[in-house]
């Protein structure tokens, strides 16, 4: 069954530094913050919450269907989907706007900084979810502020299940905005630093998040693997060793894409994150976050 995939579509700029923001950052002067950092490597490519977890949901076998924005530049990113076989009769060009726009710095500890124009991605709430019966289960990634609110609320009303994935949006919402979050959902998905930061504006601990309707809260640790917490309890799921490790952006993407495809499929939520940790190893390896391959067969699906 479908999957309905909420979230941005957008270009990346990826740019490597080689070397460490640690070294040229000065923490007692932060106050004044005047620094350059040279990248002498530029890529751009397809990328967005959105076009990336339906990337790798569709390589894994799944169905996705994308329901986003794009701009007056976004031709190219809208044929790319179509060329997956990916619906995209949710997708909405937005003619007054570009395309959302990431300007990723990648130093050589594949710590980033990314500079975000939001673009078309502001107006995505124009499009409501679809009142139809097919959509297995859903995910709210990040995108534009009221889009995610109202997307949230209408699968809610839907009686669809959907993951709740913050991302890099969660510092636009308020402790009430993100309790109501999660009562809304059926799992959350965040990395450690996001864990905290929710938990902070919250009030409540993971162990308490995950102890009520939650069927299930994963939290990413990078190479580390990946927490899983079911109903108050915390299970481990250790990292898949990457054979390279050449462009870190679009992993947690992966991941979630990996968890669609195992949750609609009613598996364990350690075999689903056993899943995300194999697929972001090899994301990791390859640069820009819609190029690695998946062989299905290899991983066993």
């Amino acid at each position: 069954m479908p999957a309905l995939i909420c979230g941005s579509l957008a270009f990346d700029t990826i740019t490597t530094f080689p070397g460490r923001f640690a070294q040229q950052i000065l923490p007692e002067q932060i106050h004044i913050l005047n620094v350059s950092f040279l990248v002498p490597t530029l890529k751009r490519e397809f990328g967005g919450c959105a076009g990336n977890i339906a990337y790798t949901h569709q390589q894994l076998g799944g169905t996705p269907v994308v329901m986003a924005t794009l701009g007056a530049d976004g031709d190219d990113y809208l044929q790319r989907l179509r060329n997956w076989g990916v619906s995209t009769t949710l997708v909405k060009r937005i003619d007054e706007s570009y395309t959302a726009q990431a300007i990723i710095i990648t130093d050589q500890d594949n710590n980033q900084i990314t500079a975000f124009h939001p673009g078309a991605m502001q107006f995505a709430q124009r499009t409501a979810v679809p009142p139809r019966g097919d959509l297995a289960l859903a995910i709210v990634a990040p995108d534009g502020r009221e889009a995610m609110i109202e997307h949230a609320q209408q699968l809610h009303d839907a009686g669809v299940p959907f993951i709740f994935d913050p991302g890099q949006g969660l510092p636009m919402f308020d402790g009430p905005e993100l309790r109501r979050f999660v009562e809304q959902a059926s799992w959350v998905a965040v990395n450690d630093y996001e864990a905290r930061m929710l938990c902070d504006r919250t009030g409540l601990s993971l162990e308490q998040l995950s102890r009520s309707h939650l069927r299930g809260l994963f939290v990413t640790l990078g190479a580390d693997g990946c927490e899983v917490w079911e109903q108050g309890q915390m299970q481990r799921v250790p990292g898949v060793a990457a054979t390279a490790v050449v462009d870190p952006t679009g992993c947690g993407d992966a991941f979630r894409g990996a968890l669609l495809y195992g949750l609609e499929r009613g598996w364990s939520l350690a075999r689903c994150a056993e899943l995300g940790n194999r697929v972001g190893a090899l994301k990791i390896a390859s640069a820009g976050p819609q190029n690695h391959r998946i062989d299905r067969a290899a991983l066993e699906l």
